[in-house]
């Protein structure tokens, strides 16, 4: 049978109407696809910048369902979760992004440190801390690494703390031999407590070779060595805090008022704590030389003459009060009440503040509970500030 060959010539034509119609429905579907991605976009971009999240979460998630290849919708889509607190849904828009084999290096790094945030936003703290530990050697090393910090301090790890603060110090990220010292120092306590003052004695002597103008490790060494017995060394140790950070010397007055009830310390004592006082007046300072006085001159009436002449350097409530304490009154039956209310209103002023977040109280902090800020409470009263 031969073969007709009018059948091609007639077919040819035909396949080439078909193609072009295929062709263009499907450039017709892709224009209408662009058309949808890029409106749900700005539409949500829109209720974004009106503060209307929900919206934008809506809006986001049909621009992600119209395009599910787009990277960066992904990203919005996944901190917008984020910032309303649905540590979840963004968890799996980060994740989901990490499983995709197209994705480039660059996006992976970005996806690798959102899910990182998510995790510590969640209070995941072990899964944040290895999400960001993947991120050593890319741009977001030093932001993870900073992160790292703050949970190794809320943890309390205070060895890991340490690595981190020094690649951080060598990376040139700032100077964290203060917070070093801190490290040691907190170490040194964990140490006392479990009876083991040599250890804890050699890494406070580490603390100070660490951050010199520190003043932490020269006080705690100073009342470590006092509770060891090491009265003149303890004396020593404060003397070198007198010389380096005369202004943290009120912090440790009271360790030298112990150290001056022993005879042989009792006219260094007094010097040290008379000399700091000269410099910068100071409450703590003034409390200690007048109880030291009181037991060296056995005469505590004219030791408490201080209080008197620290009015005629500075106005002071919290002075006054002291010193009405132990006066008698024309009235003496109201004196109790008088001293009750008085010393009501210097509670207040007695206390120490954060200069950081204005936390305030009744004891000194290296470490400030409420903005974990270090070194941010100064060694004086509020009163004094």
């Amino acid at each position: 049978m031969d073969f007709d060959f009018s059948w091609i010539l007639l077919g040819l034509p035909i396949a080439f109407v078909l193609g072009w119609l295929a062709s263009r429905l499907d450039f017709r579907q892709l224009r209408i696809d662009n058309r949808q991605a890029p409106k749900a976009y700005f539409k949500g971009l829109n209720f974004l910048l009106n503060e209307q999240q929900d919206q934008a979460i809506d809006a986001f998630i049909e621009a992600v369902q119209n395009d599910p290849d787009t990277s960066e919708l992904h990203f919005a889509l996944g901190n917008l979760f984020r910032r309303r607190g649905e540590y979840e849904r963004a968890v799996r828009v980060h994740e989901h992004l990490l499983s995709r084999g197209d994705l480039g290096r660059i996006d992976r790094e970005r996806a690798q440190h959102a899910l990182a945030l998510d995790f510590l936003k969640a209070g995941l703290l072990d899964r944040a801390e290895d999400a960001l530990c993947k991120l050593e050697a890319t741009p977001f090393e030093a932001q993870a690494r900073l992160a790292l910090l703050a949970i190794y301090e809320r943890s309390r790890d205070w060895r890991h703390a340490a690595e981190i603060a020094a690649k951080l110090e060598h990376s040139g990220q700032g100077a964290f031999n203060g917070r070093l010292a801190h490290y040691l120092c907190e170490e040194a306590h964990t140490l006392q407590a479990r009876q083991q003052p040599d250890a804890a004695l050699a890494l406070l002597a580490q603390a100070v070779d660490t951050a010199p103008l520190s003043p932490r490790p020269r006080i705690d060494l100073a009342r470590l060595q006092l509770q060891t017995g090491a009265t003149e060394a303890a004396l020593d140790t404060l003397r070198a805090l007198a010389e380096h950070t005369p202004t943290a010397l009120p912090l440790a007055a009271h360790l030298l008022a112990e150290l001056g009830q022993q005879p042989n310390l009792q006219a260094s004592a007094l010097a040290l704590l008379a000399t700091s006082y000269d410099d910068t007046p100071s409450l703590d300072v003034l409390d200690a030389l007048v109880r030291l006085e009181a037991t060296v001159s056995g005469a505590p009436d004219a030791a408490r003459d201080r209080y008197a002449r620290h009015l005629e350097r500075e106005p002071s409530l919290v002075a006054a009060a002291r010193w009405i304490e132990g006066e008698k009154m024309a009235r003496e039956q109201f004196h109790p009440q008088v001293q009750r209310a008085l010393a009501h209103a210097v509670k207040p002023l007695l206390r120490y503040r954060c200069a950081a977040c204005g936390f305030e109280a009744k004891q000194h902090f290296w470490h400030c509970p409420g903005c974990q800020a270090w070194d941010s409470y100064p060694p004086r009263r509020v009163e004094e500030l």
